[in-house]
């Protein structure tokens, strides 16, 4: 089909050119810099045939080059290597590659694991100009698109459908939103390998990070620091849950979402907690009755009871009547085996950074930045103690968020597997 004159203007502002990816001749005719170059992440294997469809599409709408497949290539290798590249344009002088480093961004198309892994790498690379990133909603879960406006449903792969994302994209607004660092450590068993091989399934988040043999940092007073313990590492943006609710999703693989509106009217006064931000470096802490208390959250007007918000929260599990629990991050589940013996299973939750994200005008999710400053809980001085500004001097496993080196979807995992 014929491209129209208003279309191939529309492209252009998007349109990345090829010697931006490697040593091709630069063209004569790169007059104009598009006012909003992206880079375009596709899971192929999200959403049946539809991820190999959208692929497809965006491949002939825009340069080849700057559409991936990410069970070709991960994206921390395709960042690193365009970053690379762009700097040493930069430093040739090139005023065209420098516009295009600046204005550059990102488009993810998968579920939430997808997204995640996107969000991750960006987290880890710490680009000297992170690019905010747009979720295209496509598989399992899309809770990140539907809190920042993208939607929930499967998107349409022709191609209206992509210039139609496209110019959503051009009218976006920039918003951040917190990481959260998890770190779970358990006594590794008596007998068997040294190695840190996960003792259970574990979802693609968290990844084992290696043996401790003192554990002075954590305080694990009821753990003796003789013994070794594995370690596992990893991270989320939307959600931590444990207990019923996540066992429902253990068993039936459902998606739920915490939306900030939920808790507007659950405000405990004399606890004086704020309102419930994307980018306060809070995190909310929310108690169900139940699994079915839980499940309310489906309703328009569903939500639980918020206790508390905390930069950092630690969870100690002892030996007791139940041998398992459930845990889930961010929709993945998994069953947790808990002590047997005068153990200890310990999960630390903390602040770790921000990422940028590209939000619709009506998008749910609500920005520290939206209110006046009066408002705003923030005093100067309470981010300190989490500011990842140098982490040369943190222990190793707060080093990094995960997905460049440990967060990244390992090379044995089936990328079908992945929503």
């Amino acid at each position: 089909m014929a491209e129209s004159k208003s279309d191939s203007d529309f492209l252009k502002e998007f349109y990345i050119p090829a010697y931006i990816f490697n040593d091709e001749t630069k063209c004569s005719d790169l007059r104009d810099v598009p006012k909003f170059p992206v880079l375009v992440f596709i899971n192929s294997k999200s959403g049946g045939q539809l991820g190999g469809d959208l692929l497809n599409t965006y491949r002939s709408v825009l340069n080849e080059h700057q559409i991936f497949d990410v069970g070709e290539e991960a994206p921390d290798k395709v960042l690193r290597r365009v970053y690379t590249r762009l700097e040493k344009l930069k430093q040739e002088k090139d005023e065209f590659a420098t516009k295009i480093h600046e204005r550059l961004r990102i488009i993810v198309a998968g579920g939430d694991g997808t997204a995640g892994w996107l969000l991750g790498v960006v987290c880890d690379l710490k680009l000297p100009h992170p690019p905010p990133i747009a979720t295209v909603p496509l598989g399992t879960g899309n809770n990140l698109p539907f809190s920042f406006g993208w939607g929930k449903k499967n998107p349409g792969t022709d191609r209206n459908s992509v210039l139609s994302f496209l110019e959503q994209v051009m009218k976006a607004k920039e918003m951040k939103i917190d990481n959260w660092h998890i770190l779970m450590r358990m006594r590794a068993p008596k007998e068997g390998p040294c190695d840190p091989i996960p003792p259970l399934e574990l979802p693609h988040s968290l990844h084992a990070f290696g043996r401790v043999s003192s554990t002075d940092e954590l305080n694990m007073e009821s753990i003796d620091p003789q013994e070794g313990y594995h370690t596992f590492r990893g991270g989320f943006w939307n959600y931590f849950s444990m207990g019923m609710d996540a066992q429902v999703s253990y068993a039936f693989h459902s998606e739920r979402k915490l939306h900030p509106e939920k808790f507007k009217n659950q405000l405990v006064n004399q606890r004086d907690l704020t309102a419930p931000y994307v980018d306060d470096g809070l995190l909310e802490v929310v108690g169900f009755r139940d699994a079915w208390h839980g499940l309310v959250l489906l309703a328009p007007k569903g939500h639980g009871t918020r206790l508390a918000q905390a930069h950092r929260i630690r969870f100690e599990f002892h030996k007791g009547a139940a041998d398992h629990t459930y845990m889930r991050i961010d929709g993945e589940p998994w069953k947790q085996p808990l002590p047997k013996d005068d153990d200890a299973v310990v999960v630390e939750i903390s602040h770790l950074g921000q990422v940028n994200m590209l939000a619709t005008q009506n998008c749910r999710s609500k920005s520290v930045n939206d209110v006046s400053s009066s408002t705003s809980h923030h005093n100067g001085e309470e981010d300190d103690d989490f500011s990842d500004e140098d982490d040369s001097r943190a222990e190793p496993e707060f080093r990094k968020f995960g997905a460049a080196d440990t967060f990244r979807i390992p090379d044995e995992i089936d990328i079908s597997q992945l929503s």
